[in-house]
């Protein structure tokens, strides 16, 4: 009988899926991370940030791969629409920060108009319980460069003033493209906005 128990609890955990990212009325967790701004190293918190309005916290992949890229210009292109929001952008990939620092500075990706952050050790992707896939063997960036970092799951999260999770976009789950994450968020910080006067 135990060993029936047993079987049926295992059965039963292994059926769950492992990650299930944080869900809108959730708490953000806080972190305090080196960022990437305009190719310059800085430090970014996310509560400190969250003091002036919401804030867009995007996990990607890893720079200089095709849809990250795409994700990272579309960002840079409607910055000035989420200032206006008074929305902060944050992107976090593991990345370490020389690649983040020459990303960042690339007209063609951030092109300096937000910060991005490394997240080597992907704890700040873990307390968001996003799935992160090992580093593949021999994966190259679309400059030819190795890639030895693992890959931290495509989920946005807006934030509010509340550190609550307002809205939550995974290309797994919503079918979404690395743009449409960008349109998105756009469109809840703009609904913040106007809900707020």
């Amino acid at each position: 009988m135990k060993t029936v128990i047993l079987g049926l609890a295992l059965a039963t955990a292994f059926s769950l899926p492992a990650f299930a990212a944080l869900k809108v009325g959730d708490v953000a967790p806080d972190f305090t991370v080196t960022a990437s701004l305009a190719g310059k190293d800085s430090t970014f918190n996310l509560y400190t940030a969250l003091k002036k309005g919401p804030a867009v916290v995007y996990f990607y992949p890893s720079a200089y791969t095709g849809g990250c890229d795409l994700e990272a210009h579309t960002f840079a292109e409607s910055a000035d629409k989420f200032a206006s929001a008074n929305a902060t952008i944050i992107g976090v990939s593991a990345d370490n920060l020389e690649r983040l620092n020459q990303f960042s500075a690339d007209p063609a990706f951030c092109a300096g108009k937000f910060s991005i952050a490394s997240d080597e050790s992907t704890k700040i992707a873990q307390t968001y319980n996003l799935k992160v896939t090992p580093p593949r063997a021999g994966a190259k960036d679309v400059r030819g460069v190795d890639i030895g970092h693992g890959f931290i799951e495509r989920v946005t999260f807006v934030v509010g003033t509340d550190h609550k999770v307002l809205s939550v976009m995974s290309s797994t789950d919503d079918k979404l493209s690395p743009d449409q994450h960008v349109d998105k968020s756009l469109e809840m910080v703009q609904k913040v906005k106007m809900a707020a006067k």
